[in-house]
């Protein structure tokens, strides 16, 4: 029963809720970059390598025969997964670094120790001068 009392807690905290909002927009964060790499970023690229398309960049590895289909290497769809990649990868480095930079302005910073007393300063002398004398 503690188990189940346990993970009433974390649900409770919205733990759960709040990962599932960001698995949600992080797949329709994915689909607007897969979109933006695909109909934005790789035709312009393929244009200046001389009309390449990146989603048809394949290497045949054995023919297509009797009804059975070619077995292909999509290498180009591969290129276009790791921009998809990359971008995901800068944005979220971005967005943590620029949370972090908050996170860093709401810290206050710790008061500087307060000036030490007259007795303070006595006692310091004379632990100096005991030390001077061993």
């Amino acid at each position: 029963m503690q188990i189940l009392k346990e993970f009433k807690e974390f649900a409770v905290k919205g733990n759960v809720i709040d990962m599932a909002v960001g698995i949600i927009i992080g797949a329709a964060f994915g689909k607007i970059v897969s979109s933006l790499v695909a109909d934005v970023v790789t035709p312009p690229i393929g244009l200046l390598l001389g009309g390449v398309d990146f989603s048809n960049l394949a290497v045949t590895l054995k023919a297509a025969a009797d009804g059975a289909p070619a077995v292909m290497l999509s290498y180009g769809k591969f290129i276009q997964a790791m921009v998809d990649f990359t971008i995901v990868a800068v944005a979220i480095f971005m967005m943590i670094k620029a949370i972090n930079a908050l996170k860093r302005k709401e810290e206050v910073a710790p008061e500087a120790p307060p000036e030490p007393t007259k007795e303070e300063l006595l006692l310091t002398e004379i632990r100096d001068l005991l030390k001077e004398r061993k």
